[in-house]
């Protein structure tokens, strides 16, 4: 079978010669991300490899008549592909899993440097400012970490944080069993108000859509830290950035910000950005920002490519696929 691989960067392309090899599988390697106007590309591919772009139903109706089977997307989050068309047109679709260390390391340590209020500390020890004004921070192991999603990335991250001996509570439609002796599980509302740190591990749905928002706000904990690193669909920016102004929200940490899919993984260097939001939160001493970064590791990166091409073969060979969603 042949697979094209869309959106690929440099660190992917050894993974994707050497996985390709190992699975006998042919490969189309494309820089750019899959479009309407180079979605012919995908002609004689069995299946194609994406990562965060927009595939609606324009391009599902052309990989139709391409005869693609098969989409994967090398990432955990498939919200950007029009599941609809794909069952309208045939078309099955499976995303990945990778290292659950990658994120849950990423995620404890927003939390220890939001903390701290490393970002504030390094920008002046650049400036040789080793002043201590403004830069008391807190021990994690006093405070009550609420976990807002327990699926595979969440437990990780809470087997991490039992080490701190901090209190640990948690929110998830469907509570773990096998959490039960390490976390309290509370409702939502209890969350908000218990919390000095809130973390999310949700994913991206309608039900999840701005759950941080100007009303679950005010039940928080005057000083409360928020990190994400999960989806910035998960926090409404406008309400986030009142939140930080009237200093009910101490700090926020933050991998993933709203519409942030045309502009992380691109250098802008000297160059204005079409994000307002993104500007304010740079301006802040106690918003730390990364760009989506939390999963790139080299086992995250490898775990994604080899998943995405034993996904695509599975599925084109009538076999079980682990990965598939549709």
């Amino acid at each position: 079978m042949k697979v094209s691989f869309f959106s690929v960067r440099d660190d992917e392309i050894d993974y994707i010669h050497q996985y390709a090899k190992k699975y006998d599988i042919e490969i189309d390697i494309h820089r750019d991300a899959l479009t309407l106007d180079n979605v012919d590309l995908c002609q004689g591919s069995q299946a194609i490899s994406i990562m965060t772009t927009k595939t609606d139903e324009a391009i599902i109706k052309k990989l139709s008549d391409y005869q693609v089977v098969y989409i994967s997307t090398r990432t955990i989050g498939f919200d950007h592909i029009d599941l609809m068309a794909c069952e309208k047109y045939g078309i099955h679709v499976g995303n990945v899993s990778y290292s659950l260390a990658s994120v849950a390391e990423y995620t404890v340590m927003m939390i220890l440097m939001a903390l701290r209020n490393m970002k504030l500390i390094v920008e002046r020890f650049a400036s040789q400012d080793f002043s201590l004004n403004r830069i008391r921070g807190k021990e994690l192991t006093h405070l009550t970490v609420g976990i807002i999603g327990t699926g595979k990335i969440g437990q990780e991250v809470i087997r991490y944080l039992s080490g701190f001996s901090c209190h640990i509570i948690a929110y998830d439609r469907y509570p773990q069993e096998s959490l039960k002796d390490d976390v309290e599980y509370v409702d939502l509302e209890t969350l908000w108000k218990r919390s000095d740190v809130i973390s999310l591990h949700a994913p991206s749905m309608e039900s999840t859509y701005h759950m941080i928002n100007k009303d679950s706000i005010q039940k928080m904990k005057d000083g409360v830290v928020i990190i994400n690193t999960a989806r910035g669909s998960l926090i409404d920016t406008d309400d986030l950035i009142v939140g930080i102004e009237n200093q009910k929200i101490g700090y926020a940490a933050l991998d993933v910000v709203e519409n942030e899919s045309h502009l992380y993984y691109q250098e802008y260097k000297n160059e204005v950005i079409n994000h307002h939001q993104l500007a304010i939160l740079r301006s802040f001493p106690n918003v730390l920002l990364t760009p989506h970064t939390a999963f790139f590791t080299h086992q995250a990166v490898s775990d994604m490519v080899e998943y995405s091409i034993i996904s695509a073969k599975a599925t084109y060979e009538h076999q079980e696929n682990p990965w598939l969603i549709l």
